[in-house]
């Protein structure tokens, strides 16, 4: 097993030069690590933290994950509901994602979000485990969210600094070209699809300098179009997508009501799809 090397391991990443000193990874966050994107085929959502965790399973004994993330959430709800069932749990590895909902919505201030999410952090690292914390994904090479780039990136800079004074692990979206690319994405244009958990996983591994052999993968080519179909198939994605996510804003709704997380208590991994690009991948390994 080897490390990819076209990615550079961030200054705090653990030197592991044997098997990885982790045996409790707890995931906290919203629909990015709840797996949304990445279908399995009993109706479940994989994703990137569960595909981490299969590799980190794969290589000690006695390793066990949890996985608290709810979709929709907002920082303020991640930290009200997540932080101290997560510290119950005795985690020696944490993973921690949020304020993504939050940037992405009109009026909010990055800085304002940045100071929830340091709170949060230096909660988590108070019993010294391990946090990997996220930049968030360079947003230039999609329409959609192209206008908030410079609030991603002020966010990025904040989540830099309060990593850098609290120890922290950092798995750098905005650095990882490979998916700014729609291919990397489901039909609603905001999460990733299968290829790009594979892809954040791989990233993830990577930071925490975890040896693996996740190899990687490759979207279909893209297929020519004319502009009358690109233009039919963005107003299928508005009716689909954007107007529930407006009417859902509109009625202070979440896509995350009523929904629970789908691992609230550390547990034996599995291997819970055959390969990586099961469930309905549209990529092709590289």
């Amino acid at each position: 097993m080897t490390l990819d090397p076209r990615s550079p391991r961030t200054p705090s990443s653990p030197d592991n030069a044997g098997p990885h000193p982790w045996r409790r990874f707890v995931a906290l966050g919203d629909s990015f690590t709840e797996g949304i994107g990445d279908p399995l085929p009993d109706g479940g959502h994989r994703g990137w933290a569960d595909r981490v965790a299969e590799v980190l399973a794969s290589q000690v004994d006695d390793f066990a994950y949890a996985n608290l993330a709810v979709r929709g959430r907002l920082i303020g709800q991640i930290v009200a509901e997540q932080i101290e069932p997560a510290m119950a749990l005795k985690p020696d590895l944490v993973t921690f994602s949020a304020g993504g909902n939050d940037v992405i919505r009109p009026g909010t201030d990055p800085d304002a979000v940045a100071r929830q999410f340091e709170d949060a952090v230096v909660r988590l690292r108070r019993d010294d485990a391990t946090v990997v914390v996220f930049t968030g994904i360079d947003t230039e090479f999609t329409p959609v969210f192209r206008g908030i780039r410079g609030k991603v990136a002020i966010y990025n800079e904040n989540i830099r600094a309060i990593a850098d004074a609290n120890d922290c692990v950092v798995a750098d979206q905005w650095a990882l070209k490979s998916v700014q690319d729609m291919r990397f994405f489901d039909d609603d244009r905001l999460h990733y699809n299968t290829l790009g958990h594979h892809e954040v996983a791989r990233m993830v591994l990577r930071a925490l300098n975890v040896p693996n052999d996740l190899q990687p993968m490759q979207p279909e080519a893209v297929t020519a179009t004319t502009w009358r179909a690109a233009r039919e198939k963005d107003l299928v994605w508005a009716r689909s997508y954007l107007m529930p996510w407006v009417l859902r804003r509109l009625r202070h709704q979440s896509s995350g009501d009523h929904v629970h997380a789908k691992r609230p208590e550390p547990l034996p991994v599995i291997t819970l799809a055959p390969g990586p690009d099961a469930a309905g991948s549209r990529g092709r390994h590289a």
